[in-house]
């Protein structure tokens, strides 16, 4: 399983517009670069990204070869409700990665 961080405010005021920034490590091959002997590098790419707040998807992205390395993503919401964050990227050859945290939310 590949490293993920995650950064999402432990608290926030509700209304607010929350950033939420997550990362994780992969080489992401594109599948078109050759070895010296003239083989092709077989693609090994992270396809997708989701995250989930309180199981209601709240974001995706859907990824091709051109993604770089280690791909970094930011995206906002407002905060009304208290609840758990769920990201999961998956990826070629089986890759499958997940993260959680939470974020309170205060009058």
């Amino acid at each position: 399983m590949a490293k993920a961080l995650i950064n999402v405010p432990a608290k926030a005021r509700r209304g607010d517009v929350i950033e939420i920034k997550a990362l994780t490590s992969h080489i992401m091959e594109t599948g078109y670069r050759h070895t010296a002997a003239g083989e092709i590098v077989p693609r090994d790419i992270i396809t997708s990204f989701t995250c989930r707040f309180n199981g209601a998807e709240l974001f995706r992205a859907d990824f091709f070869p051109a993604i770089a390395a280690n791909p970094y993503l930011s995206f906002f919401m407002i905060a009304n409700d208290s609840g758990k964050l769920d990201f999961e990227w998956i990826g070629d050859h089986g890759f499958s990665t997940t993260a959680s945290a939470s974020l309170s939310v205060v009058e």
